[in-house]
């Protein structure tokens, strides 16, 4: 070829450097070549099989970044037919290949990671277990071990004398990976102890989260509010802080009501007869009207109770009545849990703002639009009923209450 160049008249130093542009052309078509080859045949390979493994590591572009060392190799070796070339220079374009054939080979590495990442989350049980921050960790140490390799080609050094340095420079590293580490650090901790899953409903007030957990990553977490917002939490934040997880309501299947009504205490009353026989008509309190009465009647006729002095005697209450019949309506709801699940109605310390009677049940349904829907259909009937037991609910005086006593007074 050289005999050929000045022949042609291209004599001395435009005989290397039309030498060079020659291995630079081969080193672009090779690259063009192997790429086009090596990206066509693993794409049809991949769709030949039946794996959705190898879709994955061909959608990555693992091998579109390796094909890049291919032209650094060929401009590594091709520095050996360009003799009049001084050796300074051919070493520093040697150095820069091999330097581009480590950072390419780190690049696909990385996308390697990149794909094992979705074929591992494409199985449905392992998607609630998130390896994301654990491959982040292994991108950052190969980005590292890279950039020491490449630092290492480029001064033609060996990379134990850099890494020998890194001692001296741990202080400087700790506090530049400070956050690294400590989410690192969370990160084991969340996994080994199960603390979070994608898909979690979480609450974090102090943080502006309530919401689902939508990614969990080396650093941060990410977490869909309700009104669709996104609120990123350092990872380590979820160690040092505390957090609410729903998730042991979803798993039980059951979601909790806890809710009470005050009843007015001047309405707490006992029960005429009338109104006894009137009650045990009811279906929801046959059972409790007709057991009442047979205990009332054995605890009446104790020796030296006075028969006719009624502050001697047991009576049904309505507001004890009003509370059996709450009961037997959770009872017979066809969606609040019956077994497994706690189930009661309690009469809390009365105050200022009436006798308080809570209702501490679950429902069978979980999903929030139809849990509130139970729960408002639930206390929707119970208001509702309060009249029919001589009660009333308890609430303070409103502008229509004002108004009416000042039209009483007059």
């Amino acid at each position: 070829m050289e005999e050929w160049l000045q022949e042609i008249g291209v004599r001395g130093w435009l005989v290397e450097g039309v030498k060079f542009g020659i291995v630079l052309a081969v080193a672009s078509g090779v690259y063009y070549g192997v790429r086009g080859a090596l990206v066509r045949a693993t794409r049809r390979f991949a769709a030949s099989t039946s794996t959705h493994w190898d879709d994955e590591i061909v959608k990555a572009g693992v091998f579109s970044r390796l094909a890049y060392i291919a032209p650094a190799f060929v401009v590594y070796y091709g520095m050996g037919l360009l003799p009049e070339i001084p050796e300074p220079l051919a070493d520093g374009v040697r150095r820069v290949a091999t330097a581009l054939m480590i950072a390419f080979g780190a690049l696909g590495l990385s996308s390697l990671l990149t794909a094992v990442e979705a074929i591992y989350n494409s199985h449905p049980e392992y998607r609630e277990r998130p390896i994301k921050g654990y491959l982040q960790v292994v991108s950052i140490v190969i980005y590292l071990l890279a950039g020491l390799l490449v630092l290492a080609a480029l001064m033609n050094r060996s990379p134990w004398i850099f890494v020998s340095g890194i001692g001296a420079m741990a202080a400087i590293l700790l506090l530049v990976f400070r956050d690294t580490i400590l989410s690192l650090v969370a990160s084991i901790q969340i996994a080994s102890n199960d603390m979070i899953r994608v898909g979690d409903w979480i609450e974090m007030p102090d943080l502006g989260a309530d919401g689902n957990v939508v990614e969990v990553a080396l650093h941060t977490v990410k977490i869909q509010n309700w009104d669709m917002t996104i609120t990123t939490i350092p990872t380590h934040r979820l160690i040092t802080d505390s957090f609410k997880n729903w998730r042991g309501m979803s798993l039980s299947g059951g979601r909790r009501i806890k809710r009470s009504i005050s009843i007015d205490l001047q309405t707490v009353r006992f029960l005429t007869d009338e109104e006894i026989s009137r009650f045990e008509s009811w279906s929801l309190l046959r059972d409790y009207v007709g057991g009442k009465r047979a205990e009332l009647e054995t605890a009446n006729a104790s020796p030296g109770l006075d028969p006719v002095l009624n502050a001697d005697l047991r009576r049904l209450t309505n507001l004890g009545t009003f509370r059996a019949w709450i009961w037997a309506t959770l009872r017979s709801h066809p969606q609040i849990h019956q077994t497994g699940h706690t189930l009661l109605v309690r009469q809390l310390a009365p105050g200022a703002q009436g006798v308080p009677i809570e209702i501490y049940c679950f429902s069978n349904d979980t999903a929030w639009v139809a849990y509130e829907d139970i729960q408002a259909d639930l206390f929707d009937r119970i208001l509702a009923m309060v009249p029919e037991f001589g009660l009333r609910v308890f609430q303070e005086p409103a502008g229509s209450d004002l108004h009416r006593c000042k039209e009483d007074a007059q």
